[in-house]
C-alpha cells in the first residue's frame, strides 16, 4: 500500500489554513494499468497544488514595499492584495505633519515626520517599535534594504538606521536639506539635496563614491534603470546620470521652473511631471520627447505606471489615467484640491491621497471611486499597499493604517483550488472502487464486506492521523 499526504499552508497576518489530503491505493496485479492512471492523476493534482503554494509564497515574499514608489525604477505598483474597504486599521500620532511615504517590511512600517523624527511601527497594530531623532524635519521617504533604514532629513544629511533597533549605523552630511527620497540598488544609495547635487554613496558604510552638480536644488527622487540615474531638478531639467560614476548623459529642459516630480522608468521610457503643468514620456536613451500632456496645474506628483498605463495627480485636482505609449487620456478623476501623492497600483486599483485631506481608491479601468477616507489633514504622503492594507500618512500628523478583508488568494487562485479538490474527489471515488471491484471478485462473500470495511477504518484513522 503506497500513501501520498500532501499539505498545503495558506498563511494570511499570521492565520493558517491547513488542507491534508491523503490518498490511498492498493496496486493489485490485475488492476496494475488502472491503478496507474488513477495515480497519474495524483500526480498531476499534486503538481498543480504544489504550483500555487509556489506562487502564494512568490506572492508574500514580493509584496513588501521597501522603497519610495515600491522600486528602483520607481514604478509605483506593487505585487500584493489590494485594500478593498477604508476600515481604519490603527493610527499613530506623531507630533508634526507627515509628508513622508511610509516603507513596509517584514510587518514593519518605517516614515518621517516633520517633528524631525523616523518611526518604526508594527503593521498589524501600530505600536511603536522605535524612533529615531534627527535635527531637522524628515520630509523623505525611507527606503529599507538589508535590514537597513536609509532617509534623509532636513538637518543636511543622509541617515542609515539598523531596521531592527534604529541605532544609527552610519550619516552622510551635505551641504543642503534633504527632501529627496533614498533609491538603493546594486549596494549604492542615489539621493538628492537641496545644495544642488545628487549623491552617489556607498550603502554599507556612507562613503561618497561621486556626486553631480544641477542648476537648482534636487527635491526629485532619483529612479535607478538601465545602470543609470534618472532625476528632476529645480533648474527645470531631467537629468540622465551613469549610476556607476556620475558622468552626465543627457538632460531635458521642461522649462525654467522646478522638476519636483520623481521619474518612473518603464520599457525604456522616462515618465515625469513638471510645475510648467505638463506630463512627459521621455526616451530613456537619449532624452527626446515622446509625447507630453498638459494638465490646467502644476505636477509634482510622481507617476505609477502599469498595465500600459500612466497614472498622474496634478494641483488641477485631477487624478489621470494616460496611455502609456501614445499620452492619450483613458480617464481623469477630480478631487477637491491639489493632488501632490504620487499614486500607487495594485492588483486593479489605485490608491492616491490629495490636498482635500482624503485618501482615495479608484478603478483602474474607469476611475470610479471604489472607496475613500477622510483623515483631518492635507495628503501629500504617497501610499504604500501591502498584504491588503494601505498606509499613509497625513498634515495632521498621523500614520493611517487602512485594511478591509480582502480575500486570502486571487480568483484564478481559487480557481486552482477548486479544480485541485474536484481532480482529489475523483482520484479518491476511483480508488475506493477499484479496491471494491477486487475484493468482491477474489474474497468469499462471508469476509468480503468484513476485511473492505476493516480496510476503509485504518484508511479513516490514517486520515485522522494526520
Amino acid at each position: 500500500m503506497l500513501i501520498f499526504a500532501f499539505l498545503l499552508d495558506f498563511h494570511d497576518n499570521g492565520m493558517y489554513i491547513k488542507f491534508y489530503f491523503t490518498l490511498t491505493f492498493y496496486f493489485i496485479r490485475e488492476n496494475l494499468k488502472s491503478v496507474s492512471a488513477v495515480a497519474f492523476i495524483a500526480v498531476l493534482c499534486l503538481s498543480l497544488f504544489a504550483s500555487l503554494a509556489l506562487k502564494v509564497d512568490a506572492q508574500q515574499s514580493s509584496a513588501d514595499w521597501p522603497m519610495f514608489r515600491a522600486n528602483p525604477s520607481h514604478t509605483g505598483a506593487g505585487t500584493g492584495s489590494p485594500a478593498l474597504s477604508p476600515e481604519l486599521l490603527w493610527n499613530f500620532t506623531t507630533h508634526n505633519i507627515v509628508a513622508s511615504s511610509p516603507a513596509v517590511v517584514n510587518g514593519v512600517v518605517y516614515v518621517g515626520s516633520g517633528d524631525d523624527n523616523v518611526y518604526a511601527l508594527n503593521t498589524k497594530n501600530g505600536k511603536l517599535l522605535w524612533n529615531y531623532t534627527t535635527s531637522g524635519p524628515v520630509y523623505s521617504s525611507p527606503a529599507v534594504i538589508n535590514g537597513v533604514v536609509y532617509i534623509g532629513s532636513y538637518d543636511d544629511n543622509v541617515y542609515a538606521l539598523n531596521a531592527t533597533t534604529g541605532a544609527k549605523i552610519w550619516n552622510y552630511s551635505a551641504h543642503g536639506p534633504v527632501v529627496s527620497s533614498p533609491d538603493v540598488a546594486n549596494g549604492v544609495l542615489y539621493i538628492g539635496s537641496e545644495d544642488s547635487n545628487v549623491y552617489a554613496l556607498k550603502a554599507s558604510d556612507g562613503s561618497k563614491l561621486w556626486n553631480y552638480t544641477t542648476g537648482g536644488a534636487v527635491d526629485s527622487s532619483p529612479a535607478v534603470a538601465y545602470g543609470m540615474v534618472y532625476v528632476g531638478s529645480d533648474d527645470g531639467k531631467v537629468y540622465d546620470l551613469n549610476a556607476t560614476d556620475g558622468a552626465y548623459t543627457w538632460s531635458r529642459l521642461t522649462g525654467p521652473i522646478f522638476v519636483w516630480s520623481s521619474p518612473a522608468v518603464v520599457n525604456g521610457i522616462v515618465y515625469i511631471g513638471s510645475d510648467n503643468d505638463n506630463f512627459y514620456a521621455l526616451n530613456a536613451s537619449n532624452g527626446a520627447q515622446i509625447w507630453y500632456y498638459p494638465t490646467l496645474g502644476d505636477v509634482g506628483s510622481s507617476p505609477a505606471v502599469a498595465g500600459g498605463v500612466v497614472y498622474i495627480g496634478s494641483d488641477d485636482n485631477n487624478v489621470y489615467a494616460l496611455n502609456a505609449t501614445t499620452g492619450a487620456k483613458i480617464w481623469n478623476y477630480t478631487t477637491n484640491l491639489y493632488v501632490g501623492s504620487a499614486p500607487a497600483v495594485v492588483d486593479g486599483v489605485v490608491y492616491v491621497g490629495s490636498y482635500d485631506n482624503n485618501v482615495y481608491a479608484l478603478n483602474t479601468k474607469n476611475g470610479i471611486q471604489l472607496w475613500k477616507y477622510t483623515t483631518n489633514g492635507h495628503v501629500a504622503s504617497s501610499p504604500a499597499v501591502v498584504a491588503g492594507a494601505v498606509y499613509i500618512g497625513s498634515f495632521d500628523g498621523e500614520v493611517y493604517a487602512l485594511a478591509g478583508s480582502p480575500p486570502s488568494v486571487t480568483s484564478s487562485d481559487a480557481l486552482f483550488v477548486v479544480l485541485g479538490v474536484i481532480v482529489l474527489v475523483v482520484v479518491i471515488t476511483t480508488a475506493v472502487l477499484l479496491m471494491l471491484r477486487k475484493k468482491l471478485k477474489t474474497e468469499p462473500t462471508s469476509t468480503k464486506f468484513q476485511s473492505f470495511s476493516e480496510d476503509i477504518k485504518c484508511d479513516l484513522s490514517l486520515i485522522l492521523a494526520c
